[in-house]
Parts: structure tokens; C-alpha cells; sequence
């Protein structure tokens, strides 16, 4: 009777409706080929290394189409680590300079393969963009994960290396199939502890499973491990005895994990111990690290993310530190900085280092992670983001110099290149608490390996292999997450305002600024300079002169009022609140209909995704729907908070065809969230 009844609701309800979905397996939803589809086809190789194994092994189990020849060639070394793909429907060859470079190109045509895509008249050539495409991660070692919202950190050190969980090399095959080959397993604010023997012998672990998906192992590290660990008297990066310990210790790490990758280092930024509490340079501390590292190829990814409590503008202080110290790095550092000249908003113009560095290696850190974008509760795709940066003329070598060009060895030679991005990867069983933010893993993955791939594309690629190939399910899911960034930007701070966000956790609206404690420069008013004249940072020669740091004609256009793109208007100008916005409405009315666009904007989101039930599983239906309530409502309260906020200073009404506050400021002042995020 039982089984009748199973048949009759399987008649009713679609399986794919029926059955639950964790969206554990993110895009990988490769099928099992069958017994005669195996009989039919071969995968054959030449060699016994691990990696070619695995990538035949991956073919073996999903590949249903011709047969197919794996080969390295050595000779081709203008491969680095990409493929080339060709074949006919009989049979397909794939050659590589290097194995991890074929299953690259078996999930390649997995991916083919999964978004039907014809396989039969190949002729692909694909060489990555970065030498070393890494996720950060923020993890600290009793597996809080500061600025996580997907749960606790994948790492469970108090079990390794003696038990391994098997998500570890799920998480490995999910990087290598988007081509990401490098992590930072600890957070930048490091313990020293991780560099314990003990700890030494946990990462070997990790890195032994990594290792056969392409993957190097890299470390944060606390510039003060060797007085903390080994009782130097300090850790002066000039001083013989920190010298020798650091060589020491990264001896003893090339002992244990001989393709160990380097180290990721946060110095003299927000606390954290460097070469400047000893009158060193950033130079004297990365050139220190950079030389024990060297014998055994290691880098140094050295961090431009600093600043100090001071009168000058936030926004020029790493400029200022980093560009007197150009060419003074050793060849194995690279400069780590974030895509814009603050911290992650959810926009801001190009970091204008890009470019300054003329003479050192320098790499873009972006996060996918979003810590300024809603958490894991808001739904903001951000290829457009990553796409905003990478495609940014800097004018630094004349016009065509973005900062994709200027990272990638293209228009700056370096002994290796990099992309970075914080992880949004914790231990809920979807990996990144929105099944949504999986995308933005799978695009930073896909930027890194191609940055010249477009954000619809990656998108579509996205939701073809996570969801559906059915163009009545892909065509308005991409449009909504194409908008989706935009939409967040509308409702938190359009027109360029940035950092207005509630004190410390950064999650909700706060413009008034009113927590004790706080310095200047982590206060939203520091940022917004609202009063009764109007609104903005003046970042123009008459104001804090940051526009001196981008080049001409950059500096020309965004320094000018009436030039300036609306969506860095804020940014770079106070503006008069009647002043006369491209639109045609005051600046005060603009800012209100922004606001209401985000939130319309939202519910239309809504909309799109309620009218898609019944094309995807439930369970995954139901947990993004709920999600963008949170969203819908958390719009409201930023809509009302910022408004409200503002409009005590322009003392204009609100315009009366956008929808009304349904809130009172003083009861969202008194809004004081307790976040119990990973952090």
C-alpha cells in the first residue's frame, strides 16, 4: 500500500519537487553515467600521478558522451595550468602542461556537459588569468569565523589530523572544479598558535587531501609569533635572532608539506602587531618573511588594508604608506589590496593603488563573504561588483590600464600573479547560509580563472548547474541577481554614501553614529559629513585632496561636481541638498527615490522568485523565499533609518508619490542588535 501511495505523489509532484534539496551539492549536480554509456565510451591516460587519476576517475563516473584521451606536454608551457580541448563526436583530446591542468578541463566539459552545451566539434583553449586564484579565510582556530555567517568553520582542529571529515575534500573538489587553487586556512587577525609544531601537523592534513585537487596550503601569521612562540626579546624583522627563527620555522613547514604556499600577512592595521612598532617598514617586514620563504618558492602576500586614528582622510592612508616604499619589495611579496580605498562597501570607486605601484607586485582582494551586504540574509549577486573593479581604467600606464590588466601580468610582469577573496564558507549544510551566495564563490572562482568572462555569463553557468537548464527558470532568476547588487546599493547607500552601517557587527542602518567608544573613523558621521548645507565626504582639492591620488583624467572627472558619475557623487562631494542632480530633481530628492527604488526593488525580487514555485525543489524554494522577506523588511528599516536620519538636517519633505516611513526615528535609534554570527 505504501508503495502505491509513493507512486501516486511521484505522479502528482514532479521528483524533483517531492525529493529535499540541502543544496549541500552547489553546482556540482553531475549525474552517474550508466553501465552501457561506460561500456560504450573510454577515458585513457599515460600516467599514474594522483591528479590525472582523480580527473579520468571524475570523467569515468559523469562523463556520458565520447571517449577521451588525457596527455601532458611538457613543451607547452604558455599553458601554465589551463587546457586545450579538442575532438569531434568519436573521440575528444585533452593536453595540459601540467596535470592539475587536466581536471581543470574535465570539469570543463563537465560543465559543458551539465548546461548542454554541444561537445561535439571542440576546439577550447583556456589559460588562467592568475598564476594563484586563493580564497581568505577568516577562520579562527576554536572555529569561530570572524565576518562568517554560513556557521561555524569547516576546520575541526580539534580533531585533526586524526579524524577527517569528509566535507574537506568536498570542499576541495568545489574550488578545483572553478579553477580556485590556493587557500588561507586561518584568519589575517592570526593566532601565533597556527604556527605551532602541533598545528604544523594538523594543516599537513588538510593539505594532503588538497594537494590532489590542485590546491596549496597558505597561512595568516601574527608578525609577533616569534616572541609570542619562540621568546625572542621582540619580533624586529631586523633583529638576527626574529631572522632566524622565522627561517626555522618556515624550514620546519616545507618539512611537513613540501608544496606549502606562503604567507598571507596583516600588519600594523587595526591593532595587529608589525615592523612599525620597531621603526621598520612594511618593506623590512615583508623582505624579511619574503627571504625565508624564497629558497623554497614561497610568497608573500603582504596586506595594504592599514590605517590609524588620525586627521587625514581614511581613504588616502594606504597610498600614502605604500606607494614611498615602490620598488623597495623583494619579487616573491605581493601587495594584497582591497578592491576599493575603505573596507568592502557595497560600493566604492577603484583603490587608487592600482597602478601607483609601479614597480611592485600587487594583486586585488576582494570578499565574497558580505559583511556589508546583508550577511547570509540578503540576496546580492556580486560578479557586477568584482566586474566593477577589475574593469576600472586607471589610467596608470595610459588609457586600457584596469586593474585586471595591471594584476595579470599584462601590462606589469611579476614572477606571479594573484587574485584574492574572503570566503563565505562555514559549516551549514549549504555551504554559505544563502543558497544564493554560492554563486558568488562560483563567480569569484570563475573571474579568477577568466576575468574577462561577463557577469551575466557566470551567472547563467550558475543557475544551469545548481538549479535548471530551463530557460523559462534561468532567464528571470539571472535578471533578478543581476539586479540584486544594484537593488542593495539602492536602499543602503546609493549615490556613493558608504560606511553608515550599525557599529561593529555592520549589520543595519545606523547613520547617527551615537555608539560610545568608537573612534572617528569607524563612525558612520566620519563618512557622510551630513549637515544643513547638504551631504557627502568633500574629498576634492578643497576638502581632503584624496582626488590627487587617482590620475588624470580620472581625477578630472570625478573631482568635478557636474561630472562626477552619480554613483560616486557622495563619495568624492558634499553636495547641497537642492543642488540640481543629471535627473533633473534635487539631490535631496534623488536620495529619497534611490531609497524607495531599492525597496520596490526587493518585493519585485520577491515576485520573480514566488512565481518560480513548482520549478524547483521546495525546500530550496521556501528557504530563499524566506530569506528575502529578511531582505524586504531589513530594506524598510534602511529606507526609513537613513531618510528620517538625514532629513532632520535638510528639512525637506519626502516626496509624496514614494512610499511613506512606517517607522519612527527615536524607536530605530533605540535599535541595538545583539549579532551572534561566527565572529
Amino acid at each position: 500500500m505504501m508503495k502505491v501511495i509513493i507512486l501516486l505523489l511521484l505522479f502528482i509532484f514532479p521528483y524533483s519537487i517531492v525529493r529535499a534539496e540541502d543544496g549541500s551539492k552547489l553546482w556540482l549536480r553531475y549525474v552517474s553515467v550508466s553501465k552501457d554509456v561506460a561500456h560504450n565510451r573510454s577515458i585513457s591516460i599515460h600516467s599514474k600521478d594522483p591528479i590525472i587519476l582523480l580527473a579520468k576517475q571524475e570523467l569515468v563516473n559523469f562523463w556520458g558522451k565520447q571517449s577521451i584521451e588525457l596527455a601532458v606536454d611538457r613543451k607547452l608551457t604558455y599553458l601554465k595550468d589551463g587546457f586545450k580541448i579538442t575532438g569531434n563526436l568519436n573521440r575528444i583530446k585533452v593536453i595540459a602542461h601540467e596535470p592539475v591542468g587536466l581536471l581543470y578541463a574535465a570539469y570543463h566539459l563537465l560543465q559543458l556537459q551539465a548546461t548542454n552545451q554541444p561537445v561535439s566539434n571542440l576546439n577550447i583553449e583556456e589559460i588562467p588569468s592568475f598564476d594563484i586564484r586563493i580564497l581568505n579565510h577568516w577562520d579562527n582556530l576554536d572555529r569561530t569565523v570572524e565576518r562568517g555567517y554560513a556557521g561555524y568553520s569547516l576546520w575541526k582542529w580539534d580533531e585533526l589530523p586524526g579524524v577527517i571529515s569528509p566535507r574537506y575534500e568536498e570542499y576541495a573538489r568545489a574550488n578545483a572544479s572553478i579553477g580556485i587553487n590556493a587557500v588561507v586556512i586561518n584568519n589575517v587577525n592570526a593566532s601565533p598558535q597556527i604556527l605551532s609544531s602541533q598545528y604544523v601537523i594538523k594543516l599537513k592534513s588538510l593539505a594532503d587531501i588538497f594537494r590532489r585537487y590542485g590546491i596549496k596550503v597558505y597561512l595568516s601569521v601574527n608578525f609577533s609569533s616569534p616572541k609570542i612562540l619562540g621568546g625572542t626579546k621582540d619580533s624586529d624583522p631586523l633583529n638576527p635572532e626574529v631572522i632566524l627563527w622565522w627561517k626555522n620555522k618556515v624550514k620546519e613547514i616545507y618539512q611537513v608539506i613540501p608544496d606549502f604556499g606562503g604567507f598571507l600577512v596583516k600588519a600594523n592595521s587595526e591593532g595587529q602587531p608589525g615592523p612599525q612598532d620597531y621603526g621598520r617598514t612594511h618593506a623590512d617586514g615583508a623582505n624579511m618573511l619574503a627571504d625565508a620563504l624564497k629558497a623554497y618558492h614561497g610568497v608573500i602576500m603582504w596586506r595594504a588594508f592599514v590605517y590609524n586614528p588620525s586627521s587625514e582622510d581614511r581613504a588616502k592612508q594606504a597610498y600614502q604608506e605604500f606607494v614611498p616604499l615602490d620598488g623597495a619589495f623583494r619579487d616573491n611579496v605581493i601587495i594584497q589590496i582591497k578592491n576599493g580605498p575603505i573596507d568592502f562597501q557595497p560600493r566604492e570607486p577603484f583603490n587608487p593603488l592600482f597602478g601607483a605601484l609601479q614597480k611592485s607586485n600587487e594583486m586585488v582582494e576582494f570578499q565574497i563573504t558580505q559583511e556589508y551586504l546583508g550577511f547570509a540574509n540578503h540576496l546580492a549577486y556580486l560578479a557586477p561588483l568584482f566586474k566593477e573593479t577589475l574593469d576600472s581604467d586607471t589610467y596608470a600606464d595610459g588609457k586600457g590600464s584596469t586593474v585586471a590588466k595591471l594584476t595579470d601580468g599584462t601590462l606589469r610582469p611579476a614572477r606571479k600573479t594573484a587574485i584574492a577573496a574572503v570566503a563565505n564558507i562555514g559549516e551549514d549544510i549549504n555551504w554559505t547560509g544563502h543558497h544564493f551566495g554560492q554563486a558568488n564563490w562560483f563567480a569569484f572562482g570563475r573571474l579568477a580563472w577568466n576575468h574577462e568572462l561577463s557577469s551575466e555569463q557566470i551567472a547563467e553557468e550558475w543557475i544551469s548547474m545548481t538549479f535548471s537548464t530551463d530557460n523559462k527558470f534561468i532567464d528571470p532568476v539571472k535578471k533578478m541577481m543581476m539586479g540584486s547588487r544594484e537593488t542593495v546599493v539602492n536602499y543602503m547607500m546609493p549615490l556613493g554614501l558608504h560606511h553608515i552601517f550599525a557599529f561593529d557587527h555592520h549589520y543595519g542602518p545606523e547613520p547617527w553614529g551615537d555608539q560610545e567608544g568608537g573612534r572617528p573613523d569607524w563612525m558612520p558621521w566620519y563618512y557622510h559629513h551630513a549637515d544643513t548645507v547638504g551631504l557627502g565626504f568633500d574629498r576634492t582639492s578643497n576638502g581632503s585632496n584624496a582626488i590627487s591620488q587617482y590620475r588624470p583624467p580620472i581625477q578630472e572627472v570625478f573631482g568635478d561636481i557636474q561630472l562626477c558619475p552619480d554613483q560616486y557623487l557622495l563619495w568624492f562631494h558634499h553636495v547641497p541638498w537642492s543642488y540640481t542632480m543629471k535627473s533633473g530633481r534635487s539631490m535631496w530628492d534623488e536620495l529619497c527615490y534611490k531609497y524607495d527604488a531599492g525597496v520596490q526593488q526587493v518585493r519585485a525580487m520577491q515576485q520573480v522568485w514566488d512565481r518560480l514555485e513548482g520549478q524547483v525543489d521546495q525546500q530550496r524554494f521556501v528557504e530563499v523565499q524566506s530569506k528575502l522577506k529578511i531582505q524586504s523588511r531589513d530594506a524598510v528599516w534602511w529606507k526609513d533609518a537613513c531618510l528620517l536620519y538625514f532629513q532632520t538636517f535638510s528639512k525637506k519633505p519626502i516626496p509624496y508619490d514614494i512610499e511613506r516611513p512606517v517607522h519612527e526615528l527615536e524607536d530605530l535609534k533605540k535599535i541595538k542588535l545583539m549579532i551572534k554570527h561566527h565572529n
